[in-house]
């Protein structure tokens, strides 16, 4: 099956495959592509926890007059919705939010071994977004964490390289050029002394190779790439696969 062009479509649509996508690879490495010890889980990666202002307004007595907290009868503000409109409010960043990766572990002591991450539109929404992906990557990498990168999203002017180009240079200090006529990329990183990357530039179009899912320094499991993407193609709805490739859609009921 070729890659879909998928900005032919708005992020929740890529949100939902993307979800799809991270399963399919999970029931993948749990159905015996993994070694005995090695399981896969789906993990939400949580944003940062802020203080929960809904619990603080809801911990007074509702009963007590307003500007009056009924535990201690001292007067204090009220909390209220704004009067302002908002002017913008960010989509692509509640997509990012709520996205998965696959982290793989080992059952002595649930040790995480590896993660396979799906870029998602919103990783690359801002200079935050991609900015806050580059650095979650290279940190696993700087944690003896392999990683395996799946970007199908087209570059644009905050990472002309795909986001590759971006941890290579930022965990490596060299440069990576994407071939004009393959901007996207998939690319497996050997987490170990010196990180070693395996990079593999598509394009809209091409048919997903297998891609190495590094588990020890030298040793890998081959990572279904194409298989578990086609699967997680049939889950979209006809309505969408319609917009996204009208002529393949009927085959694929």
């Amino acid at each position: 099956m070729p890659i879909h062009d998928w900005s032919s479509v708005d992020a929740g649509v890529f949100h939902d495959f993307h979800h799809g996508w991270i399963e399919e690879i999970k029931r993948a490495l749990n159905g015996g592509l993994l070694p005995p010890d090695y399981y896969a889980l789906a993990e939400l990666r949580a944003p940062r926890v802020e203080p929960d202002i809904l619990t603080l307004q809801h911990s007074r007595d509702d009963s007590s007059p307003e500007g009056t907290n009924g535990a201690n009868g001292r007067t204090g503000l009220l909390l209220a919705p704004p009067k302002l409109t908002p002017s913008a409010e960010s989509d692509l960043d509640y997509y990012r939010r709520k996205q998965s990766c696959v982290a793989v572990r080992h059952a002595s002591g649930d040790r995480l071994i590896a993660v396979i991450e799906v870029v998602s539109r919103g990783n690359k929404s801002s200079r935050y977004a991609i900015g806050s992906f580059v650095e979650k990557s290279c940190a696993l990498l700087d944690q003896g964490i392999h990683l395996l990168i799946l970007d199908l999203q087209p570059p644009g002017p905050r990472d002309p390289n795909g986001i590759h180009g971006l941890i290579w240079e930022e965990f490596s200090g060299q440069s990576y050029a994407a071939p004009p006529d393959k901007p996207l990329t998939l690319v497996a990183y050997e987490a170990r002394p010196s990180v070693r990357a395996f990079v593999v530039p598509v394009r809209v179009g091409d048919t997903l190779p297998d891609m190495p899912l590094l588990l020890e320094p030298d040793r890998c499991v081959e990572m279904p790439v194409e298989a578990t993407y086609e699967k997680a193609w049939r889950g979209v709805p006809r309505r969408w696969r319609d917009v996204i490739d009208p002529g393949q859609s009927s085959g694929n009921q």
